[in-house]
């Protein structure tokens, strides 16, 4: 079936970057001939917007970036932030009373920059961890001194609340203690975590808005991901693609499945789907 596609949606760790913070340069290439021809190129990721890989700015092209699954999309050519989708106050105290009274470990994203406690980051600047990528946390967290208290004096503002844990076990718990709090979204983007957005916040939503905005139908949209936090806009999309390495429920979700990211699945997804190269 041919999709005259007009939008690709691009969620970046595990999809389109080949590794942590890098595109490939047949990536980048395959990007810039999307744009030439007029299609609009959108990175939607679960991160903030200060955590972007440096390198996608000098993409040649891309005008917009979906940043904390959904809460903002911002116009990069003159950094304004176009669409808000954001946890309500009160669904945010519900939370931090929640998981203020384990042990877990808790991070809040607040005008595009992530926030963790400071002994935590401490902990696994030095001695790293066992189920999530310290570099990665070294380089994108902020310290505050204390997360809880900092999660409810900005608790206007709340992009989304991510919580990490070690174990599956972990994860069935915090989600019996959460999903009957009301007013917000819950998804993960790896294993280890949730992550929790407002009442009606995802990645399709704000899809959503934007293609009104520019005039794109959902049947013109090709997305591609890897995670549970890519459902919504590969649900959306008319060509939903997953890379081989997405979870089964993404892969089952999807019209067409590319190679790895690390084997330039999405370049050669846009070649063959999109630009019949």
């Amino acid at each position: 079936m041919e999709h005259k596609i007009k939008m690709i949606a691009l969620d970046l760790d595990g999809t389109t970057l080949k590794d942590e913070n890098n595109f490939s340069q047949r990536t980048i290439d395959t990007l810039s001939k999307a744009t030439e021809k007029g299609i609009h190129v959108v990175i939607s990721t679960g991160r903030t917007f200060k955590s972007l890989p440096e390198q996608l700015f000098d993409i040649k092209g891309i005008e917009y970036v979906i940043t904390s699954n959904g809460a903002h999309i911002t116009r990069l050519e003159d950094r304004e932030i176009i669409y808000e989708n954001i946890i309500g106050p009160e669904a945010v105290e519900r939370v931090v009373e929640t998981i203020g009274k384990t042990h877990y470990t808790m991070e809040a994203f607040v005008d595009g920059t992530a926030y963790m406690t400071g002994c935590i980051y401490d902990d696994i600047k030095e001695n790293g961890s066992t189920y999530r990528d310290a570099k990665y946390v070294v380089e994108t967290r902020h310290k505050v001194d204390d997360i809880f208290n900092y999660t409810l004096n900005n608790k206007h503002q709340i992009e989304n609340i991510s919580i990490t844990f070690p174990t599956q076990e972990d994860r069935r718990l915090i989600m019996s203690m959460i999903e009957d709090i009301p007013d917000i979204t819950i998804t993960s983007s790896f294993d280890y975590n949730i992550e929790i957005g407002g009442a009606t916040t995802s990645k399709g939503e704000a899809l959503k808005h934007l293609m009104k905005e520019v005039g794109v139908t959902p049947k013109e949209l090709m997305a591609a991901g890897d995670s549970p936090n890519d459902l919504a806009m590969i649900r959306l999309a008319g060509l939903g693609v997953a890379v081989a390495n997405a979870k089964d429920e993404v892969k089952r979700e999807a019209q067409y499945i590319t190679d790895p990211h690390y084997e330039d699945g999405v370049a050669k997804a846009i070649e063959l789907k999109v630009l019949n190269l």
